[in-house]
């Protein structure tokens, strides 16, 4: 093997300008789009929440286990673990089955997820109504506060889907989502970010901030080509100042820099696990062989600064707050979305979004972003047929 060929098998193209890295990305975002929509029906009223978050991890698992079959040294499966947050608790809810807690009718339901395929990374969060007795969870009515920040998310979600292409600054994003947010009265909700994804990392140094505050400012930069983002909307009804709950924290993130002699056996335990299973992605203790051990053994690895924790975040008691998340690449043909409802499917997704019911609207500035996505698709619609008619 010639210099040059060694050259080239180390320097491996992990970015989009890799058609086999885009393949990678758009099958994990297809895996995560086939188990939201199965997850959306999985939740009824009565529903366990660890059920909910195991059903959705091992759909993942499965659609994976179809994929690259031959391929042993092609990692694959859950990026994020799934999360079941609930009325006025924002993210990160993934609980214990000891700390389990069942969904009942009217319960505001976020549901967060991640899938990767070799390490390239779709993420995405939706939020449904769950409905009482028989039926779907997506079809009940939802209106006040909670058709409020219902539709302020979907909005500010298609806005941003818009806006984050090459040429145009996180800045100009983060403007146009606390727009929606005005326009609709509600608040979106203080440090929720956009990240920048590349494999293996889900949580990249560029950021999209959802609102601007004088304690948390973002360095402005311009969408480049070949980029990923996961593209993360929460708004409230409440202040938009979420706190850390109560709720214990079980989603962690190995920090892969820091190291330390642990004392006690049980934080071995949890070091040795998440080294050989999660050493770049976050985990959840649940996911443990050994949960007692994992509760016990996180506390001193938290303290060492080993793991970086998700902590369960919330707002005031009886605050709306809704949630969705998608994945983007900036493909040099423009911006594909390839995570969230609207793309998993397109009759379910209008289905969800007939049953808020809000008089509020977006303003003129915000509108005119929308209307020109639709001039845009029209006449790409235009060209067709007219090439259609030529051809014939």
């Amino acid at each position: 093997m010639s210099d040059d060929e060694r050259d080239a098998e180390v320097e491996e193209i992990t970015d989009l300008s890799s058609s086999d890295v885009v393949t990678k990305y758009k099958m994990a975002g297809d895996i995560l789009n086939q188990t939201l929509l199965r997850v959306i029906e999985f939740v009824k009223d009565g529903s366990s929440a660890v059920e909910v978050c195991e059903f959705a991890d091992n759909t993942i698992v499965e659609l994976c286990g179809n994929i690259y079959r031959n391929k042993k040294n092609v990692e694959k499966g859950v990026a994020f673990p799934a999360c079941v947050s609930v009325n006025e608790v924002v993210c990160h809810c993934s609980p214990l089955k000891s700390e389990d807690f069942k969904l009942k009718a009217g319960d505001v339901v976020k549901l967060d997820l991640g899938c990767h395929v070799d390490g390239y990374i779709a993420v995405a969060a939706h939020t449904v109504v769950v409905e009482g007795g028989e039926g779907s969870s997506s079809s009940a009515e939802v209106t006040g506060n909670t058709a409020a920040v219902m539709k302020a998310a979907e909005v500010a979600a298609e806005v941003a889907s818009k806006l984050i292409k090459v040429g145009n600054t996180n800045t100009e994003v983060t403007s146009a989502i606390e727009q929606v947010a005005k326009d609709y009265g509600v608040n979106a909700v203080q440090g929720v970010l956009s990240h920048e994804m590349k494999r293996f990392v889900i949580d990249g140094s560029k950021v999209v901030l959802l609102r601007n505050e004088v304690d948390q400012k973002a360095d402005e930069f311009k969408f480049e080509a070949n980029e990923v983002y996961s593209v993360d909307v929460a708004m409230s009804s409440g202040d938009g100042k979420p706190k850390e709950s109560d709720t214990r924290t079980t989603v962690f993130k190995r920090c892969v820099d820091q190291q330390y002699r642990l004392k006690m056996k049980a934080s071995r335990y949890v070091l040795t696990e998440v080294n050989k299973k999660y050493p770049t992605l976050p985990f959840t203790v649940r996911a443990l062989d050994d949960e007692k051990q994992g509760r016990m053994g996180v506390v001193e690895c938290l303290k060492h600064d080993l793991l970086q924790p998700f902590p369960v975040l919330a707002e005031s008691p009886g605050s709306a707050v809704a949630h969705i998340k998608f994945t983007v690449l900036l493909l040099p043909s423009g911006t594909a979305k390839i995570t969230g409802l609207a793309v998993a499917n397109a009759d379910v997704h209008e289905k969800w979004a007939a049953q808020i019911k809000t008089e509020k609207v977006p303003s003129e500035d915000i509108q005119k972003i929308l209307d020109t996505v639709t001039v845009s698709k029209k006449k790409k619609k235009k060209k067709k047929k007219a090439a259609a008619g030529s051809s014939a």
